[in-house]
């Protein structure tokens, strides 16, 4: 297992700088940079874009330019060209912003869709498994976006308490009590939007794998040895279905970074969607190249977490 782990690390760490490479080339390469934001202000002279451009050293060979990120990024001197701010803390504030809505709309997600699955698949044919696949089904055809609106619109007319943004405007200057459970309500409903996708889809593949295992030799040998019903499902038939959402689970982490460009600009959730989105509209390379990198090295560590995992869930694999 060791063996296979520092054999997969080398290998990532390979792919890891072609795609620092591929990356940083491609964001070169494409048409505009900085110094061209904003083409229609008269006060930018051409000896003025020759200096952003010396100063953002984008006057250099690429290569050089790919070097010049490289150690700027590992020494922690890379900043940004839109307010000359060090990268790496303004990612690091805005990961710990995401990081709170990334884990509740995941636990929410993974915490319904693996019941509703698993009832779905038990009793097929019957009134909660069509229920379920209408709902499942409305909720994938349904923008999200839409959602949202409807679901602030009704939230604000309703009850009369702000949903956007982080926490409420004040109170901060209020009871410790008053400040969590405000930060707790500007929480929940962007994940519990967010999640209604996931729980979709996810449910739907849960009810796909349930019905393959639960058809097989073995699930019929445990019920007719008299095994209790729950013991066939969670401990024969489910673990048998896990190994696809293994590899699901791998990709959750790059999520992270990802995240949701759309819901964060909705509620106004100053997240690492939005950042990566600003710093596109902006040019604001530094930014866009770590973030890519970071994204990257989160998914080759998912990837190696599932290839982990895999030998937990099935034992039939062994990675000798």
């Amino acid at each position: 297992m060791w063996t296979f782990v520092i054999r997969s690390v080398l290998q990532r760490l390979v792919l890891l700088v072609v795609i620092s490479i591929l990356a940083h080339s491609v964001v070169h390469l494409a048409p505009g940079e900085p110094s061209q934001v904003d083409p229609s202000n008269p006060r930018l002279k051409p000896e003025d874009i020759a200096r952003i451009r010396e100063a953002f050293r984008l006057d250099e060979p690429i290569h050089l330019q790919y070097a010049y990120w490289i150690h700027d990024l590992f020494t922690g001197e890379l900043k940004s060209f839109r307010d000359d701010q060090p990268v790496l803390p303004k990612i690091w504030r805005r990961f710990l912003n995401s990081l709170p809505l990334f884990v509740c709309a995941t636990l929410i997600v993974w915490t319904l869709a693996f019941p509703t699955g698993i009832a779905a698949a038990v009793r097929r044919g019957r009134a909660f498994d069509r229920g379920s696949t209408f709902l499942a089904y409305a909720m994938i055809s349904t923008p999200g976006f839409f959602l949202a609106y409807v679901l602030i619109l009704w939230v604000v007319d309703t009850f009369n308490v702000p949903v956007i943004g982080m926490r409420t405007f004040g109170m901060d200057a209020g009871s410790p009590v008053n400040y969590w459970m405000d930060r707790l309500w500007h929480l929940v409903i962007p994940s519990a939007i967010s999640a209604l996708g996931g729980i979709a889809v996810l449910s739907r593949y849960v009810r796909s794998q349930m019905l393959e295992v639960v058809g097989q030799d073995y699930v019929r040998t445990a019920r007719a040895k008299g095994v209790a019903e729950d013991a066939v499902i969670y401990r024969h038939a489910l673990r048998n279905a896990l190994l696809p959402f293994v590899t699901m689970f791998g990709f959750l982490i790059p999520g992270l970074i990802g995240g949701s460009v759309i819901f964060e600009t909705i509620f106004a959730w100053p997240g690492l969607g939005r950042l990566g989105y600003d710093a596109i509209l902006g040019r604001d390379f530094p930014v866009i190249l770590t973030l890519n990198f970071i994204a990257a090295v989160l998914t080759l560590a998912g990837t190696l977490v599932s290839d982990v995992l895999y030998a937990v869930v099935d034992p039939r694999i062994r990675y000798d």
